[in-house]
Protein backbone atom coordinates (compact mmCIF):
# COMPACT_ATOMS: atom_id res chain seq x y z
CA UNK A 1 0.00 0.00 0.00
CA UNK A 2 1.59 3.17 -1.28
CA UNK A 3 1.77 6.16 1.41
CA UNK A 4 0.50 9.95 1.06
CA UNK A 5 3.50 12.38 0.36
CA UNK A 6 1.37 15.31 0.79
CA UNK A 7 -1.84 16.13 2.03
CA UNK A 8 -3.06 17.34 -1.29
CA UNK A 9 -3.09 14.49 -2.67
CA UNK A 10 -6.79 13.40 -2.96
CA UNK A 11 -5.93 10.02 -4.44
CA UNK A 12 -4.30 8.67 -0.94
CA UNK A 13 -7.01 9.26 1.90
CA UNK A 14 -7.72 7.16 5.24
CA UNK A 15 -10.98 6.54 4.85
CA UNK A 16 -13.65 5.05 8.14
CA UNK A 17 -14.11 1.35 7.31
CA UNK A 18 -15.40 -1.38 9.59
CA UNK A 19 -12.32 -3.50 9.83
CA UNK A 20 -13.26 -4.92 12.95
CA UNK A 21 -15.05 -7.49 10.53
CA UNK A 22 -11.73 -8.96 9.12
CA UNK A 23 -12.17 -11.00 12.29
CA UNK A 24 -15.16 -13.23 10.42
CA UNK A 25 -11.73 -14.62 8.11
CA UNK A 26 -12.16 -17.50 10.12
CA UNK A 27 -15.60 -18.61 9.24
CA UNK A 28 -14.76 -18.23 5.57
CA UNK A 29 -11.20 -20.63 6.02
CA UNK A 30 -14.17 -22.91 7.70
CA UNK A 31 -16.58 -22.55 4.75
CA UNK A 32 -14.22 -23.20 2.53
CA UNK A 33 -13.19 -26.39 3.88
CA UNK A 34 -16.41 -27.85 3.34
CA UNK A 35 -17.45 -26.28 -0.18
CA UNK A 36 -17.23 -28.67 -3.06
CA UNK A 37 -16.00 -25.94 -4.90
CA UNK A 38 -12.54 -26.90 -2.40
CA UNK A 39 -12.07 -29.90 -3.80
CA UNK A 40 -12.86 -28.75 -7.76
CA UNK A 41 -16.26 -30.18 -8.10
CA UNK A 42 -18.76 -28.02 -9.57
CA UNK A 43 -16.01 -25.65 -11.57
CA UNK A 44 -14.41 -25.88 -14.88
CA UNK A 45 -11.14 -27.41 -14.64
CA UNK A 46 -7.45 -25.66 -15.78
CA UNK A 47 -6.18 -26.42 -19.16
CA UNK A 48 -2.80 -26.30 -17.58
CA UNK A 49 -1.72 -22.73 -17.55
CA UNK A 50 0.41 -20.98 -15.22
CA UNK A 51 -0.74 -19.29 -12.77
CA UNK A 52 1.26 -16.28 -10.58
CA UNK A 53 -0.31 -15.64 -7.37
CA UNK A 54 0.75 -12.15 -5.58
CA UNK A 55 0.49 -11.54 -1.79
CA UNK A 56 -0.77 -8.24 -0.71
CA UNK A 57 0.87 -5.42 1.59
CA UNK A 58 3.28 -6.61 4.39
CA UNK A 59 2.52 -10.41 3.19
CA UNK A 60 4.16 -13.26 1.41
CA UNK A 61 4.05 -16.05 -0.42
CA UNK A 62 3.41 -18.42 2.43
CA UNK A 63 -0.49 -17.46 3.20
CA UNK A 64 -1.31 -17.96 -0.15
CA UNK A 65 -0.09 -21.79 -0.19
CA UNK A 66 -4.02 -22.89 -0.02
CA UNK A 67 -5.10 -21.10 -2.73
CA UNK A 68 -1.87 -21.99 -4.99
CA UNK A 69 -2.98 -26.04 -4.07
CA UNK A 70 -6.19 -25.34 -4.98
CA UNK A 71 -5.21 -24.03 -8.07
CA UNK A 72 -3.24 -27.25 -9.27
CA UNK A 73 -5.61 -29.54 -7.95
CA UNK A 74 -8.52 -27.82 -10.25
CA UNK A 75 -5.91 -28.61 -13.47
CA UNK A 76 -3.16 -25.18 -13.00
CA UNK A 77 0.26 -24.95 -12.74
CA UNK A 78 0.52 -22.19 -9.74
CA UNK A 79 3.56 -20.68 -8.88
CA UNK A 80 4.99 -18.57 -6.11
CA UNK A 81 5.43 -14.63 -7.14
CA UNK A 82 8.74 -14.84 -5.54
CA UNK A 83 8.60 -11.03 -4.64
CA UNK A 84 9.65 -11.92 -0.77
CA UNK A 85 7.87 -9.57 1.68
CA UNK A 86 5.38 -7.77 -0.06
CA UNK A 87 7.04 -4.38 1.69
CA UNK A 88 9.36 -3.24 -0.80
CA UNK A 89 9.64 -0.56 -3.80
CA UNK A 90 7.19 -1.72 -6.15
CA UNK A 91 9.20 -0.95 -9.11
CA UNK A 92 11.60 -3.18 -7.45
CA UNK A 93 9.67 -5.90 -6.71
CA UNK A 94 8.36 -6.25 -10.27
CA UNK A 95 11.47 -5.65 -12.19
CA UNK A 96 14.13 -7.44 -10.14
CA UNK A 97 11.09 -10.40 -8.72
CA UNK A 98 8.19 -10.30 -10.31
CA UNK A 99 8.70 -10.06 -13.77
CA UNK A 100 11.48 -13.11 -13.25
CA UNK A 101 8.50 -15.52 -12.09
CA UNK A 102 6.49 -14.52 -15.13
CA UNK A 103 9.26 -15.45 -17.70
CA UNK A 104 9.83 -18.72 -15.96
CA UNK A 105 6.25 -19.84 -15.88
CA UNK A 106 5.53 -18.86 -19.64
CA UNK A 107 8.74 -20.44 -20.77
CA UNK A 108 8.02 -23.92 -18.94
CA UNK A 109 4.49 -23.67 -19.90
CA UNK A 110 4.89 -22.29 -23.53
CA UNK A 111 1.53 -20.20 -22.75
CA UNK A 112 0.76 -16.94 -21.92
CA UNK A 113 0.56 -16.34 -18.11
CA UNK A 114 -2.29 -15.55 -15.69
CA UNK A 115 -1.79 -13.74 -12.63
CA UNK A 116 -4.04 -13.44 -9.50
CA UNK A 117 -3.32 -10.34 -6.98
CA UNK A 118 -4.28 -10.07 -3.80
CA UNK A 119 -4.70 -5.96 -2.81
CA UNK A 120 -1.85 -4.60 -2.94
CA UNK A 121 -0.60 -7.91 -5.21
CA UNK A 122 -3.14 -7.17 -7.82
CA UNK A 123 -1.95 -3.83 -8.24
CA UNK A 124 1.67 -4.90 -8.80
CA UNK A 125 0.04 -7.67 -11.01
CA UNK A 126 -1.71 -4.75 -13.13
CA UNK A 127 1.61 -2.93 -13.67
CA UNK A 128 3.69 -6.08 -14.69
CA UNK A 129 0.81 -7.05 -17.02
CA UNK A 130 1.16 -3.69 -18.54
CA UNK A 131 4.37 -4.38 -19.28
CA UNK A 132 4.62 -7.59 -20.16
CA UNK A 133 1.35 -7.95 -21.91
CA UNK A 134 2.69 -10.56 -24.88
CA UNK A 135 3.33 -12.73 -21.85
CA UNK A 136 0.13 -12.08 -19.73
CA UNK A 137 -3.20 -13.81 -20.42
CA UNK A 138 -5.37 -12.44 -17.71
CA UNK A 139 -5.53 -10.41 -14.32
CA UNK A 140 -7.32 -11.28 -11.68
CA UNK A 141 -7.86 -8.44 -8.45
CA UNK A 142 -8.81 -9.47 -5.56
CA UNK A 143 -9.62 -6.23 -3.22
CA UNK A 144 -7.00 -4.18 -5.29
CA UNK A 145 -6.73 -0.50 -4.79
CA UNK A 146 -5.47 0.46 -8.53
CA UNK A 147 -8.01 3.66 -9.17
CA UNK A 148 -6.55 5.14 -5.89
CA UNK A 149 -5.62 4.28 -2.64
CA UNK A 150 -8.36 4.91 0.03
CA UNK A 151 -7.51 2.70 2.96
CA UNK A 152 -8.20 2.53 6.79
CA UNK A 153 -6.16 5.06 8.95
CA UNK A 154 -3.98 2.03 10.20
CA UNK A 155 -3.12 0.89 7.11
CA UNK A 156 -2.09 4.34 5.86
CA UNK A 157 0.24 4.90 9.25
CA UNK A 158 1.92 1.14 8.05
CA UNK A 159 2.41 2.26 4.64
CA UNK A 160 4.76 5.60 5.63
CA UNK A 161 6.58 3.59 8.10
CA UNK A 162 7.61 0.88 5.31
CA UNK A 163 8.13 4.31 2.92
CA UNK A 164 10.85 5.19 5.64
CA UNK A 165 12.41 1.92 5.68
CA UNK A 166 12.24 1.66 1.95
CA UNK A 167 14.44 5.22 1.78
CA UNK A 168 16.92 4.46 4.55
CA UNK A 169 17.25 0.73 2.78
CA UNK A 170 18.09 2.33 -0.44
CA UNK A 171 19.22 5.54 -0.70
CA UNK A 172 19.74 6.89 -3.76
CA UNK A 173 18.79 3.35 -5.43
CA UNK A 174 15.25 4.62 -5.46
CA UNK A 175 13.51 7.63 -6.45
CA UNK A 176 12.89 10.64 -3.63
CA UNK A 177 9.22 10.46 -3.67
CA UNK A 178 9.10 6.27 -4.12
CA UNK A 179 5.88 4.51 -2.11
CA UNK A 180 4.25 7.85 -2.59
CA UNK A 181 1.48 8.83 -5.45
CA UNK A 182 4.24 11.52 -6.70
CA UNK A 183 6.64 9.00 -7.82
CA UNK A 184 7.85 9.17 -11.62
CA UNK A 185 8.70 5.27 -11.50
CA UNK A 186 7.53 2.74 -14.60
CA UNK A 187 5.46 1.00 -12.25
CA UNK A 188 3.03 3.93 -11.30
CA UNK A 189 3.29 4.95 -15.28
CA UNK A 190 1.94 1.63 -16.07
CA UNK A 191 -1.01 2.15 -13.53
CA UNK A 192 -2.11 5.14 -14.76
CA UNK A 193 -1.76 3.94 -18.63
CA UNK A 194 -4.44 2.32 -20.50
CA UNK A 195 -4.59 -1.06 -19.56
CA UNK A 196 -3.55 -3.54 -22.48
CA UNK A 197 -6.41 -4.91 -24.37
CA UNK A 198 -5.01 -7.98 -24.99
CA UNK A 199 -5.23 -9.10 -21.38
CA UNK A 200 -8.51 -10.24 -19.86
CA UNK A 201 -9.28 -8.43 -16.52
CA UNK A 202 -11.21 -9.49 -13.94
CA UNK A 203 -12.00 -7.41 -10.46
CA UNK A 204 -13.14 -8.80 -7.64
CA UNK A 205 -14.50 -6.63 -4.74
CA UNK A 206 -16.54 -6.68 -1.79
CA UNK A 207 -18.80 -3.86 -0.08
CA UNK A 208 -17.96 -5.50 3.87
CA UNK A 209 -13.97 -4.84 2.99
CA UNK A 210 -12.47 -3.59 6.50
CA UNK A 211 -9.05 -2.46 4.77
CA UNK A 212 -9.89 -0.97 1.62
CA UNK A 213 -12.80 1.45 0.50
CA UNK A 214 -14.38 -1.00 -2.42
CA UNK A 215 -14.96 1.63 -4.82
CA UNK A 216 -10.96 1.81 -5.59
CA UNK A 217 -11.20 -1.71 -6.91
CA UNK A 218 -13.05 -2.03 -9.75
CA UNK A 219 -12.63 -0.39 -13.10
CA UNK A 220 -16.03 0.74 -13.81
CA UNK A 221 -16.61 -2.03 -16.37
CA UNK A 222 -19.82 -4.59 -15.09
CA UNK A 223 -18.47 -7.14 -16.94
CA UNK A 224 -15.33 -7.67 -15.53
CA UNK A 225 -16.14 -6.31 -12.13
CA UNK A 226 -18.10 -8.94 -9.53
CA UNK A 227 -19.12 -8.34 -6.09
CA UNK A 228 -19.02 -11.10 -3.29
CA UNK A 229 -19.88 -11.50 0.52
CA UNK A 230 -16.60 -11.74 2.02
CA UNK A 231 -13.79 -9.98 4.53
CA UNK A 232 -10.26 -8.45 2.59
CA UNK A 233 -7.97 -10.72 4.15
CA UNK A 234 -10.82 -13.55 3.15
CA UNK A 235 -11.23 -12.98 -0.27
CA UNK A 236 -8.49 -15.74 -0.87
CA UNK A 237 -10.20 -17.99 1.71
CA UNK A 238 -13.71 -17.68 0.45
CA UNK A 239 -15.49 -20.05 -1.47
CA UNK A 240 -17.33 -17.62 -3.56
CA UNK A 241 -14.56 -16.48 -4.71
CA UNK A 242 -12.56 -19.47 -5.28
CA UNK A 243 -15.95 -20.58 -7.51
CA UNK A 244 -15.93 -17.57 -9.42
CA UNK A 245 -11.83 -17.13 -9.76
CA UNK A 246 -11.80 -20.62 -11.46
CA UNK A 247 -14.68 -19.29 -13.85
CA UNK A 248 -12.99 -16.58 -15.16
CA UNK A 249 -9.89 -18.29 -15.60
CA UNK A 250 -11.35 -20.81 -17.83
CA UNK A 251 -13.01 -18.53 -19.78
CA UNK A 252 -11.99 -18.34 -23.43
CA UNK A 253 -11.63 -14.82 -25.22
CA UNK A 254 -14.38 -13.59 -27.49
CA UNK A 255 -14.42 -10.84 -29.95
CA UNK A 256 -15.50 -7.47 -28.38
CA UNK A 257 -17.95 -6.92 -31.34
CA UNK A 258 -20.98 -9.14 -31.80
CA UNK A 259 -20.76 -10.32 -35.47
CA UNK A 260 -23.03 -8.53 -38.22
CA UNK A 261 -25.97 -9.83 -39.22
CA UNK A 262 -26.36 -10.56 -43.04
CA UNK A 263 -29.12 -10.20 -45.02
Amino acid sequence: MLAPRRAEDTDYKAVRLPIWQELLVGVEMLYLRISPVYWGLGIPRGDGSAVVVVPGFLGTDLYLLEFRAWLRRIGYKSYYSGIGLNAECPNLLIRQRLNQTIQKAWRTTGKKVHLVGHSLGGVLARAAASQMPDRIASVITLGSPFRGVSVHPSVLRTAELVRGQILRRHGRGVLPDCYTGACTCSFLRSLMGNFPASVRQTAIYTKADGIVDWRVCRTGDPDVDFEVSATHIGLVFNPLVYGLVARRLARRRTSARKPRRTR
